[in-house]
């Protein structure tokens, strides 16, 4: 436990903090999830509107340091590849 002054107000920030991340994470991932359920609705049009609606969204959170760049740039490079054989079938 903190003793200290400032490590207790350390704590307080760190709690509130990781409040707030995992309410950005969990916002990034809703949208994620909308972009998964219009390809799986098999719907191009649809999939390629919540991507672009997705895609910034998911890049701030990688500014914010919710997400690392890699990740983010792994999943996007699915989703658009997803999306791509929608248009194909």
């Amino acid at each position: 436990m903190a003793n200290s002054p400032q490590a207790k107000k350390r704590a307080r920030q760190n709690e509130k903090n990781r409040k707030h991340n995992a309410s950005l994470r969990s916002m990034a991932r809703t949208y994620m999830k909308k972009v998964s359920a219009k390809i799986e609705a098999g719907n191009y049009e649809e999939a390629q509107a919540a991507f672009q609606q997705c895609q910034p969204i998911i890049d701030s959170m990688v500014n914010k340091g919710i997400f690392t760049k890699n990740k983010v740039a792994r999943q996007k490079s699915r989703m658009v590849a997803r999306i791509k054989g929608l248009k194909s079938a």
